[in-house]
């Protein structure tokens, strides 16, 4: 009986030729979410409708923008490819990318919507010296975007280099030029509706893939994994398979969950709805559609592994990358890969706008605004520059894009959450809850974090033996953050008892006032 259900990957596949439907539907995305844009560009006056919406975000509204946001087409195509050639230990990926969200609603959410204006750095500077803080969180968050910009626009151009038989080089300067338009005219109300509508496409699409799927095991989930048993063995439903080091578990684990807490394009989202609650309440949804997405991209890859066969999915690219694209065109034939893969650019494209402005932000509101102007600034001339930002931004991603044509990219995945774990959230976390914590302690941590990530990768296996040919590697583990976050937590708290600073201590108590109960917030 289970042989019957056991298909044969078919003998050819339409990867890699042009394909109407998928061109058809990447173009009615394109056209919808430019009118979006048309639309919002007349509601987008101030600055805080360009960085925040004017903070008119509904909590549920706010959530699915957020799930939107998280779910980029290395989540959907990696995670399901890597779970269909490595088996259970590609669900470490699934459950670290989810786990950091229940800390950012208990931690993060309400402290960061009743402290901060546009970006994390008002966090952290609230009660600390503006200018040094300003500047090395930039770096911080510039370091983190740059790193995620590249693996997005490296995938974009694969991505349609492989469904659309597109040249790799159209595919990144489209992305980047629509992406501009949705941030340069829309601002966060393009944005956020860019990423709900990729939201509700994305979830749709792996829903039915996943129903698809499981029609051909009796809408046994047992019956799928007997399959993918019988087939490829039990170890492949065991852990060690992919990730045998412990250390290097619990350092990918670390990395993935804390530096949720903070990337900037994330973080930047709480302050696109009206109150604390909304925050709460946007993460409580966001955590929801993330949780059950990440549960079909489980059952995706082993339907995946089962269906078309690990030989036919690596024998098209070896990361198993294609694998929810090929279990698309097994399952619902050549209109159905269309969509799916129309959809997997969609939320690459919703991605790098969220980046993107978070970039901008970045740029005019901390560095223009609070060291090149010393805090004073008309609104007129930060939202010029916050314009200006985003063109340099966009022009930079076409070209990092460019620069990193064909690259393994795997690494600055892994980077921008390291960085965003180790530079970004110990500050971020010490500025909110520990009263001693001080702005010399902060620029140490922040910049201890930022370095070790950078010098532990390239010293790392992932750089050293997979991409330089090197036969063993200086730093045993793949990804750093296990001693770069903990080297950033130890010297902010070393630095900041070393060197004291009493009005810093002085202002918490009011701090402490306005993170709990919103007294004086935006």
């Amino acid at each position: 009986m289970l042989s019957l259900l056991l298909q044969a990957s078919p003998a050819t596949s339409t990867l890699g030729t042009a394909n109407p439907v998928s061109i058809g539907m990447f173009f009615l995305f394109v056209a919808v979410t430019l009118y979006i844009t048309y639309w919002a560009a007349k509601k987008t006056k101030t600055g805080s409708e360009f960085y925040a919406a004017g903070r008119s975000i509904s909590g549920f509204q706010n959530g699915l923008a957020l799930a939107g946001d998280y779910m980029s087409a290395a989540s959907f195509l990696g995670i399901a490819g890597m779970v269909a050639t490595k088996g259970y230990d590609g669900l470490i990926y699934s459950i670290g990318f989810l786990v950091g969200w229940p800390l950012i609603m208990f931690l993060i959410a309400e402290p960061l919507r009743n402290l901060g204006k546009y970006t994390f750095a008002d966090v952290v500077a609230f009660r600390l010296r503006q200018r040094p803080i300003r500047i090395v969180s930039s770096v911080g968050s510039l370091l983190t975007i740059a790193f995620y910009l590249i693996a997005q626009m490296v995938g974009a151009g694969g991505l349609i280099k492989t469904l659309f038989g597109l040249d790799y080089e159209i595919a990144v300067v489209v992305v980047g030029c629509v992406m501009t338009l949705y941030v340069l005219f829309g601002g966060m109300i393009a944005t956020t509706w860019v990423q709900i509508i990729k939201a509700v496409l994305l979830l749709s699409g792996a829903t039915v893939l996943v129903l698809l799927s499981l029609a051909k095991f009796g809408f046994s989930p047992g019956n799928l994994l007997e399959a993918v048993s019988t087939q490829y063995g039990q170890e492949m439903l065991a852990p060690g398979g992919y990730i045998t080091n412990p250390f290097d578990a619990l350092s990918l684990g670390l990395a993935l969950m804390l530096g949720t807490a903070g990337l900037p394009h994330i973080l930047m989202r709480f302050y696109t709805v009206p109150d604390a609650k909304a925050a709460r309440k946007s993460v409580f949804v966001a955590t929801g559609f993330i949780g059950y997405f990440y549960l079909l991209t489980f059952l995706i890859g082993f339907s995946a592994m089962a269906l078309v066969g690990k030989p036919a999915i690596e024998g098209i690219d070896k990361g198993g990358n294609m694998a929810a694209l090929l279990l698309a065109e097994q399952t619902g034939g050549t209109a159905f890969l269309g969509f799916i893969a129309a959809v997997a650019f969609a939320t690459i494209l919703a991605v790098v706008a969220g980046l993107t402005l978070s970039g901008a932000s970045s740029i005019s509101h901390d560095l223009y605004v609070h060291v090149f102007k010393n805090g004073v600034s008309n609104e007129k001339g930060e939202m010029k520059v916050a314009k200006r930002a985003t063109i340099a931004l966009g022009i930079l991603s076409i070209l990092l894009g460019l620069v990193f044509k064909g690259q393994n990219v795997a690494f600055m995945v892994g980077l921008a959450f390291s960085i965003a774990a180790s530079a970004n959230f110990p500050a971020l976390l010490m500025s909110i809850i520990w009263k001693r914590f001080t702005t010399q302690g902060a620029v140490w941590s922040i910049a201890t974090g930022a370095v070790l990530s950078l010098v532990l990768i390239v010293l790392s296996p992932t750089i050293m033996v997979d991409i330089m040919g090197y036969d063993e590697a200086i730093f045993p583990l793949k990804n750093p953050a296990l001693v770069s976050m903990s080297g950033a937590f130890l010297v902010g708290i070393v630095v900041s008892l070393l060197k004291p600073e009493a009005s810093a201590a002085l202002k918490f108590e009011s701090e402490k006032l306005r993170t709990y109960l919103g007294v004086g917030a935006e």
